[in-house]
């Protein structure tokens, strides 16, 4: 016997249901029971969405019960690796096994403690006898997650493992955050033909793939020729490592690649020559000859389907945000008639999770000069409503969020605000969340993955509609077919997920403020698509009543001197408006007018003027400069 339905309530790993859990289980239980061979779990932010996991996996058939040929056991995976860490810490989950990629795991061996188990002497040396191998840690973890009950990785370790002897087909698979399913395989069959990911591009004549194809010849064909060539270069190249009897690290990384390569171009030819392949694929070459190429699937289904549906009997797909049946389905490659979906309840207060029509304009490209600016405004009013509150701000992109951090500068309050690049985002997360004072959080691309329970954030304001970009050639071949729907649903799902971050319980509380015209937008076209629980919060939206501009306000919560950043902020102390962005309100506004003293004061104090852009991201990072110990931090 297979999976055992009426186990899966029994199996929950906490000593007491909350809210809607084991209504839930039922749920889940009887489209188990049904025969259903799949369980969406649409489930809300903060409902426990791993432990409904943990129940689902305890039902799987164990190994006493079954035959040397049947699969026993489960998988948890997950996309999100913040997702994984949750998990391994969680103590009500202490029976997952947690395996990651070798790079996360070191070498134990003497003199190789820098080095990642990827690039250790055992694949550096062909026939490499380790005598330490039952003490590695990756080698360890492996063979643990591999022979006990539970497994849990991520979804891309997962799908690497596919037609792996180590991490054979279980008899349950649970993948929570489960709703980007079809985008993150589409990611991860994307291959990316440049320089730095081709380490034989110089032994290659990369064509220009559009203007060199000839008339019968369109450009997908004579990406396939090329594509060809390619993976022979890269099979020669590979072999004549491997005939090496040893290796140094790049070269162990340049056979490693070669290896990925090959594998990712064999894929594409294999699905590109089946005329019955359901994948459509798309290719981009901006630059012409001799530049990158990229190849991209749309409906990857026949890649789920090696990577992820073979490796399962029955499954369980978690999430807040599947939000049609039917198109994720036809998205994954699965037959709606078997599968089921089970909705949870929300049972969050709906006062605690409140909507704000703070809206300031379109953010579309055409427009975003001139909205912008006011919602830099708008965000000093939100300071001052929540001086001692910390803040988080969704800007959607890297350029959005750099012009707000110049004009919050440039209206003194950069003391309040914290900001990160692509290359300290993880750092800068974990300073603001850290942080004892109200810090204002301006970030990019953490809609999801982001747990701000509590007084780790109590606002936050999404200040684009996250559609997906239109130049991008799958979204644009997407929407030449008319699919709209998935265009807003995509959006709208973002929204959602954005909205869970800073609610994470029943007790918790959160406000989230929509600054972007197109989101109401949005709500109107995506209707269809939303769950009742967040209609809910659509539809008690309303605007508030917010304080004055005056970036004297926004700092009261900031234990600061008058020197530096804060000084200037409480230089810059209104603008003299009597206008609220887009609503008359009084102004209510002290001191002088905030532009024109702002341009009094760098005339009459140079030195300052760089204080009053400098956020508390560039403040720290000058103190680790200027401290004794800075060079054991790493930045001297």
């Amino acid at each position: 016997m297979g999976v055992d339905p009426d186990r899966i309530p029994t199996e929950f790993p906490a000593p007491s249901f909350r809210g809607a859990q084991e209504r839930a289980l039922a749920d889940i239980r009887d489209a188990f029971a049904a025969g259903n061979r799949v369980v969406l779990v649409r489930a809300p932010t903060g409902s426990g969405k791993s432990l409904l996991a943990r129940a689902v996996m305890g039902a799987a058939r164990e190994m006493a019960d079954a035959a040397p040929n049947e699969a026993t056991g489960a998988y948890y995976t997950t996309p999100q690796v913040s997702q994984l860490d949750d998990v391994a810490t969680d103590d009500l989950l202490d029976d997952f096994n947690v395996i990651r990629g070798k790079s996360n795991y070191d070498c134990i061996l003497p003199g190789e403690h820098d080095t990642p188990v990827n690039r250790a002497p055992c694949v550096r040396q062909r026939g490499f006898d380790c005598s330490v191998r039952h003490r590695c840690p990756y080698f360890s973890d492996r063979a643990i997650a591999s022979s006990r009950r539970f497994a849990a990785m991520t979804l891309a370790y997962f799908m690497q493992t596919a037609g792996s002897e180590v991490f054979r087909k279980r008899d349950v698979v649970v993948i929570d955050e489960a709703h980007g399913l079809a985008e993150w395989a589409e990611m991860y069959a994307t291959i990316e033909l440049r320089p730095d990911r081709v380490p034989v591009w110089d032994d290659v004549g990369v064509p220009d793939i559009e203007r060199d194809a000839a008339a019968e010849e369109d450009s997908l064909d004579r990406t396939a020729r090329f594509v060809e060539t390619l993976r022979d270069v890269a099979k020669r190249a590979k072999d004549d490592l491997v005939g090496q009897p040893e290796l140094s690290r790049e070269e162990v990384a340049r056979r490693d690649r070669l290896q990925e390569l090959i594998g990712e171009l064999g894929w594409f030819l294999e699905d590109y020559r089946d005329h019955e392949s359901p994948t459509t694929w798309v290719v981009d070459q901006p630059d012409g000859e001799g530049t990158a190429i990229t190849i991209k699937p749309l409906d990857p289904a026949r890649y789920l389907k090696h990577t992820v549906w073979s490796r399962g009997n029955r499954f369980a797909l978690l999430s807040a945000t599947i939000l049609s049946k039917e198109a994720f389905c036809r998205g994954v490659g699965l037959d709606p008639a078997s599968v089921a979906l089970v909705d949870v309840e929300h049972t969050f207060p709906l006062e605690h999770r409140r909507l704000y029509d703070v809206t300031q304009g379109s953010m579309t490209y055409e427009h975003r000069d001139e909205t912008i600016p006011k919602i830099a405004r708008l965000i000093v009013r939100l300071m001052a409503e929540h001086p001692d509150e910390k803040g988080l701000i969704h800007a959607h992109s890297y350029a959005i969020a750099g012009r707000l951090v110049e004009k919050l500068g440039e209206f003194g309050v950069a003391a309040r605000v914290r900001r990160h690049t692509r290359e300290n985002r993880d750092a800068e997360l974990e300073a603001w969340k850290a942080s004892d004072d109200p810090e204002v959080f301006v970030s990019v691309k953490m809609e999801e993955a982001l747990d701000l329970n509590g007084d780790l954030c109590r606002w936050q304001v999404i200040c684009k509609a996250p559609y997906l970009n239109t130049n991008d050639s799958r979204v644009a071949r997407r929407l030449a077919d008319g699919q709209w729907s998935w265009y807003h649903r995509a959006a709208l799902r973002t929204v959602i997920q954005a909205c869970g971050r800073v609610v994470r319980a029943p007790d918790d509380h959160g406000a989230t403020y929509l600054a972007d015209d197109s989101l109401l937008d949005l709500f109107e076209r995506a209707e269809a698509d939303t769950p009742p629980w967040f209609r809910d919060q659509v539809d008690a939206m309303t605007v508030p009543d917010l304080p004055a501009f005056d970036p004297h306000a926004a700092l009261a919560g900031i234990d600061a001197t008058p020197s530096g950043p804060t000084r200037a902020g409480r230089r810059a102390r209104g603008d003299g408006t009597t206008r609220s962005e887009g609503r008359p309100r009084p102004s209510g506004t002290t001191g002088r007018t905030g532009r024109g003293s702002a341009r009094r004061d760098a005339a009459d104090a140079p030195e300052d003027a760089a204080d009053r852009t400098r956020t508390r991201t560039e403040t720290d990072a000058e103190r680790r400069r200027n401290h004794p110990l800075s060079d054991v931090w790493g930045d001297g």
